[in-house]
């Protein structure tokens, strides 16, 4: 199945669950066009997350620890009640952007770097592009059980050859 002249959707072999995943795998071009979509996504996250942290650690400060859950208890202050009631709300928009990035066809590795990874191909073989917030546009690769420790850089040559 076509996705775009760049994109290939292919169907993965059946997992012992009976479901046939589907991925996407992209032309560098393809993810590079993608990375100006994710960038203020990424930011938007980043942003996110920063908040969810400054409440967790106001809610720590109010109940005198770091919370196992933030689920409402009756024993909750009105204060505490609200500051829980506002993280769940933020976590879910957290939770909701992240889903909107991998509807991208991007997969998350870290989100507190801003590292996603794209399916691609290097002479033949499925590999990770790779990018993390901040970097303007996919300039390394890894294989699939390598992680970021293994990114390789993609050469001018690899592009026209294997990555097009």
């Amino acid at each position: 199945m076509l996705g775009s002249p760049m994109i290939v959707t292919i169907m993965a072999e059946p997992e012992t669950s009976g479901a046939t995943p589907r991925f996407s795998v992209f032309t560098l071009e393809a993810v590079n066009a993608l990375v100006r979509r994710l960038r203020p996504l990424m930011a938007a996250q980043m942003g996110r997350r920063g908040e969810i942290e400054e409440r967790l650690a106001e809610l720590s400060k109010l109940v005198g620890a770091v919370p196992d859950s933030i689920a409402l208890t009756e024993g909750d202050t009105t204060q505490v009640r609200g500051l829980k009631r506002d993280l769940l709300a933020r976590i879910e928009r957290y939770q909701a952007a992240w889903r909107e990035v991998e509807e991208l066809g991007a997969v998350l590795k870290d989100p507190r770097r801003g590292l996603v990874d794209f399916y691609g191909q290097v002479d033949g073989k499925l590999v990770w592009l790779c990018w993390r917030y901040g970097e303007e546009s996919v300039t390394h690769y890894h294989g699939l059980d390598e992680g970021f420790g293994g990114r390789k850089p993609i050469e001018p040559t690899m592009r026209q050859r294997h990555l097009n």
